[in-house]
Formats: C-alpha cells, structure tokens, sequence
C-alpha cells in the first residue's frame, strides 16, 4: 500500500469520518467491519409508517466540526434541525410533568426546587472554585448549586445523556465545558453570561447549539458518508481482527468467509470500544489493557413505540425525564414525532422510551413480556395513554456496552493511550475511549485525527 494510506477499524461516525477526510486528501483507506454495514450503533428504521431509531436520536452543533462536515457532504445530503418543540423538557415530580426552567425568573418560580436552594442558586457567582481535579458532578452541584438542583435538573439529565450517576461522573471529563466555565470564570452563571457576551468569530457563530437529527433518519447521514469514502473501501463481516508491531508497520489480521487475511500499513487507528482492546491488541501489556477495560459501560434498553392515532398527553416538548429520586421503572421518555418530520402518520405518536443504566443494569436481562408490561405501565400512567389503546409499533433494543461511563478511572487511561500513541508511532486509539460520547464528539475526534495524519 501507499505511504500515503490507513488502516481503520470500525465503521461507526468516527471511522467513517475520519476516512472521508483522508480521502478527500487523496489518502487509500481500509476499513474494517465486524457487521455488515457501516455506522457503527447508528441505525434506523423504517416500519408501518413509523421512521425510528435504535441507537442515537439526535445530535447537537456543539462544535465548528459538525456543520463543516454537513457543508462539506455536499448539497443533496439535508441535515433536519428540530423544531421549537425540542427547546422544551419535562421533568418527572411527585405525579406530574414540570417544564424544566428556562430563565431566572421560571426557576424562582418552578416547584422543582426548594426555596434554600433558589437562593444557592442565586448566590452561586459568589463561591469560591473547586480545588479537587477529579471532583465527581454530584459534589460540584451540591457545594455550588444544592441537593434538589441535582435532584431535578443535573440527575434527569444525566440520566438522559449517561444512562448514569452524577456520583461516579468526573466533571473535567465527563462535561469538561461545565468544569472549565468554574475553573475560567469562577462561576457557572458569570461563566454563562461572559461567553454570551463575548463577540464571536465566523468560525466561532457555527457553533449553535442547534439540536438536529437528518432528513429521513439518521442512517442517511452514514449512507451519505459510506459512499463518498466509496463501498469498494469496506470490509464487511471481519472477524477475529489483531493488530500486531512489525518493524515500521503493523501487520492486520482478521478473518473472512472462513479464510484468514492480513494487511501491513504504518498507519492504524482503532475505533472500537475499550471491551475489544484484549483482543484487538494483544501486544499490549497487562496494565495497559487493564487501564483501557476500566472503562464502564451503561446497560440500557430502547424501545421505540408507535401509535397512529394518538389519545396521551399533548407531546410539546423534546421529552420527559425521570430523576432516579423517583423511583419509577424508566429512565426518560423521547418524543421524536414532536420535533423531528415524518416520523410517525399524520395524528399518531412516536416514542422513545429508554431502560436499565447504570443504577438498574439487571433490566437488560427481563423478558421482552416483563419489558413491554412495564413500559405500558408507566406510559399509561405517566402519559394517560388509554387503558384500551395498545401500540402500533413496540420494538425493543438492547444495548450491552450502551455509553461509556467517564469515571475517576478516565485520568489513567487517557494516559495509557498517550504513551501507548507515543510508544507506538503511526497507531492510534480513538472512538468513546476517550474525547465524549456524542455524535458531535465522534465527528470531531475523526475530523481531528485527519487533519493530523494529513499534516504529517
């Protein structure tokens, strides 16, 4: 192969991603697949006139990387923001749904928060930063924010985003933005208010926040990619893949149809998750690979749910999340039908409901009958779906090694992977292992990672 290629494995966003770009640059690329299709846990699906998804429901324009990447697609491929509907969340309290507050005035005003920490709240410009680098999201929100401020805003939100628990999420890597906008400024809320004020660069006015998903489904947006990087470039069905030093290179293995293959190249970069690193290197010591398997993975069942004629509560808003002081048997419910286009028919619903996490992996493991009982359960009482209404469309998905967990086991392993990348010049070790778990992490890792190899 040329010198001017690279091996990658996996076709999930980062790979994909990172093989456009090195393309586009003239780069031979390789990619290898354990599945038999690109896109890696993004996957949609299209039944009885519902358009859902079993992995990813939305992303976020949190960095210039996405919307470059959305220009540089070309103009057939439309991305779909979503609509005004999404600016809206639901927080689960006593009986009822509370729109999480917006403003100063809406959190003064909501019942989600006690009265003593409204005023923590308001007092928040005023404290000292914290000095502990490795303090987890709990301790930070108690010592700046209060107990029910964590209770019903950070915990249902960490739910929805982590599947997890705010008490083993460290800060500075699981929302580095949150802990640098204390260590900056000081505060969150003087933090908030000086960036807002901040003039921006055009570069910098591409970063909207912007929540958006992709016309027709997200699987659009990995088709768009797979044939720009060429079909000719995918190994589909790899199996048993090593990866193993040799000299200047490194020899690729993986077997195929029942015969066994090997590639050499100077350049290879991993993209799978930290539970495939034994096999994938097997040269690595025993502490190296002990310090990448630390990593923790949220177990969580999606089920997506479909009615074409819809009698619950009016869906006005993203979704409803459920904070684990609750008790209740779900994590969060999804309305992708409120904000997304097409998703469901015309006066019908479609939901996302979401199971297990951190706190409740044992979920994982019920019966699709026990799952399905428990879910209509809780819609009918949570949404007022009618006892006599039954679903249209309910599939269930299960997701083993779900969202990677940034726990205090992530200082190690970030500093595994620098000296094993230093150690070991031309390989790299990226995907959820490190650097975010979001659709806009991934492009921005494998965008990152390009421009890098392209520079030589």
């Amino acid at each position: 192969m040329s010198t001017r290629s690279a091996v990658i494995i996996g076709a999930g966003l980062t790979g994909l991603t990172t093989a456009f770009y090195l393309k586009k640059a003239g780069w031979e690329v390789t990619i290898l697949e354990r599945s038999a299709r690109t896109g890696g846990s993004i996957q949609t699906h299209r039944e009885n006139g519902f358009i859902f998804e079993s992995g990813p429901n939305t992303g976020i324009i949190t960095n210039t990387e996405v919307a470059d990447l959305f220009v540089r697609l070309g103009p057939d491929f439309k991305f779909e923001p979503a609509n005004e509907e999404a600016k809206r969340r639901l927080i689960w309290k006593g009986c009822r749904w509370y729109a999480l507050p917006h403003c100063l005035k809406e959190g003064i005003r909501t019942p989600l928060f006690k009265w003593r920490d409204k005023f923590r709240i308001l007092l928040e410009p005023f404290r000292t930063k914290g000095r502990n680098p490795d303090e987890t999201l709990d301790e930070l929100v108690r010592r700046r924010m209060g107990n029910s401020f964590l209770n019903y805003a950070i915990d249902p939100f960490i739910l929805g985003v982590y599947a997890g628990d705010p008490a083993q999420l460290v800060t500075r890597y699981a929302f580095p933005k949150l802990y640098n906008l204390e260590q900056e400024y000081g505060s969150f809320i003087k933090g908030s208010i000086k960036k807002y004020k901040e003039r921006k660069s055009p570069e910098q006015q591409k970063v909207t926040r912007q929540m958006f998903s992709v016309t027709g489904g997200l699987d659009n947006l990995v088709s768009t990619l797979t044939e720009q990087v060429g079909i000719e470039n995918f190994v589909f069905n790899c199996r048993r893949i090593t990866i193993y030093p040799k000299g200047d290179e490194y020899s690729i293995s993986y077997a195929r149809e029942g015969q066994t293959h090997q590639i050499n190249n100077n350049v290879v970069i991993t993209t799978t998750g930290a539970n495939e690193v034994d096999s994938l290197l097997p040269f690595l010591n025993q502490k190296e690979k002990e310090s990448i398997n630390n990593l923790n993975y949220a177990k969580v069942i999606q089920v997506a749910i479909g009615f074409k004629k819809w009698r619950g509560l009016p869906l006005k808003a993203f979704g409803g999340l459920i904070p684990h002081k609750e008790n209740r048997k779900i994590l969060g419910i999804l309305f992708p039908s409120a904000f997304l286009k097409g998703r469901a028919p015309e006066d019908g619903a479609l939901l996302s409901v979401f199971l297990g996490g951190v706190r409740n992996p044992e979920i994982l493991h019920l019966d699709d009958s026990i799952i399905k009982a428990m879910v209509m359960e809780e819609l009918r009482c949570m949404m007022l779906v009618p006892s006599g209404d039954e679903p249209d469309l309910f599939k269930i998905f299960r997701h083993n090694h779900a969202i990677p967990q940034y726990e205090v086991t992530t200082g190690e392993r970030l500093s595994t992977i620098a000296k094993i990348e230093s150690r070991f010049p031309g390989l790299i070790l990226a995907g959820n292992i490190r650097d975010g778990i979001g659709m806009a992490d991934r492009i921005k890792q494998g965008t990152t990672i390009a421009q890098e190899l392209i520079k030589g």
